[in-house]
């Protein structure tokens, strides 16, 4: 089974002072901290939730998705 390390994990500062944490190839796999570290561990056991799910159903969780970061011009 995968672990967190297989996928692209994006962590962004919200509007309010905290930062979210999520991964985009697994729906719902999402989570937000006061700090980059506390996002990145709270994204983590949210990973750890799905994939127990994921097993329970005896379903593989989804491969990792290649993100392109661009600016508006």
């Amino acid at each position: 089974m995968k672990a967190l390390q297989d996928y692209t994990i994006v962590i962004r500062p919200d509007d309010n002072g905290t930062f979210v944490a999520y991964v985009p190839a697994i729906p719902g796999c999402h989570a937000w901290g006061q700090t980059i570290d506390d996002a990145r561990a709270e994204v983590a056991n949210v990973f750890d939730m799905i994939r127990a799910e994921y097993q329970e159903a005896g379903k593989l969780l989804p491969h990792d998705v290649e993100l392109v970061v661009a600016h508006a011009s």
